[in-house]
């Protein structure tokens, strides 16, 4: 009887989605939590992972699994590209240039004849392994898989030089270009690495839901992510895994339990209102978030300066 319980496609359901909204804030915290880059068109990564799997596998007729990874390389080749306005743009500026490049792209799903128009792509494939079909608990231990190489892949990155490097450029650009780090390279690689992130996600997740819309990669997927990376705590993966999960399965509580004082109709509304008041909150009393971490950037300056004198001796 447990083992059924655990089994139900709605449980299943809500802990892929959870993993899928895991890997998207994988993406945005390399972008903005370790590099500082704020990113308020998230979405539109996601989004065009998805549709890039679903042109592929229906339109091509590509194998779901290469489409998959197809639509992973599109989407770093696309990001890499919408990032390079982080080169000539800060803080609020940038914040703002992401938000119209997430518009576009969004109305952009909308009306392109390519991506179905406002009727979407449905009739997506779902991926299969040694001919079964993977659905439900398959699917689940495939997408968890792809979570835990994402996040040792995260791990490895930001414990590395290029790690450092996008924690001092989250700092200050000129201190960096100071440090002789290539700030344009970092820039454009966080944006390709955690655009990327988004991509994998997007295209989990319209071979899971296998009808996908233009509806489905909007602002509000972008604020909703940002704010789960900004809650869990900026420069941090056990953050990322914290905010995530907390503001995920919060409105899943409330619709699971039915609460009496809660109109359901409007749960939507109240998510945003909770994820809002949230923000507040921790801009107010914790900026960094639960987790989040503080750039050491003398560690970086003695690994310079060590690797400098070795070279003199």
């Amino acid at each position: 009887m447990k083992l059924d319980v655990i089994l139900n496609p709605y449980y299943v359901d809500i802990v892929v989605f959870l993993i899928i909204y895991i890997l998207l804030g994988l993406g945005l915290n390399l972008i903005t939590g370790y590099a500082g880059q704020v990113s308020l068109g998230h979405a539109a990564f996601f989004g065009i992972g998805a549709y890039s799997s679903a042109i592929l596998s229906v339109k091509a007729d590509v194998n779901p699994w290469m489409a998959i990874f197809l639509a992973i390389v599109i989407t770093f080749i696309i990001s890499a590209i919408l990032g390079l306005p982080s080169l000539r743009v800060r803080e609020d500026f940038l914040a703002i240039t992401t938000l119209g490049m997430g518009l576009i792209i969004q109305s952009f799903f909308k009306n392109a004849n390519i991506t179905g128009g406002a009727y979407g792509i449905d009739s997506i494939p779902t991926p299969s392994l040694f001919g079964m079909k993977l659905e439900n608990f398959s699917y689940l231990v495939v997408i968890l898989i792809a979570m835990l190489i994402g996040i040792y892949a995260v791990r490895k990155m930001t414990q590395s030089r290029i790690g450092r490097a996008w924690l001092v450029i989250r700092e200050d650009d000129i201190v960096a270009q100071s440090m002789g780090i290539n700030t344009t390279y970092y820039k454009v690689l966080v944006f390709a690495i955690g655009g990327a992130y988004a991509g994998a996600a997007g295209a989990l997740f319209a071979h899971k839901v296998t009808f996908i819309s233009a509806d489905s990669f909007g602002f509000s997927i972008s604020a909703t992510i940002l704010s789960m990376v900004v809650i869990g705590g900026l420069g941090s993966i056990r953050g990322t895994i914290f905010g995530v999960s907390i503001l995920y399965l919060l409105p899943e509580l409330f619709r699971l339990f039915q609460f009496d004082f809660i109109d359901m109709k409007y749960l939507d509304m109240y998510k945003m209102m909770l994820y809002g008041l949230l923000m507040v909150l921790m801009m107010s009393y914790r900026p960094k978030g639960v987790f989040g971490k503080k750039v050491i950037v003398k560690s970086f300056r003695k690994e310079k300066a060590g690797k400098e004198g070795d070279h003199v001796a």
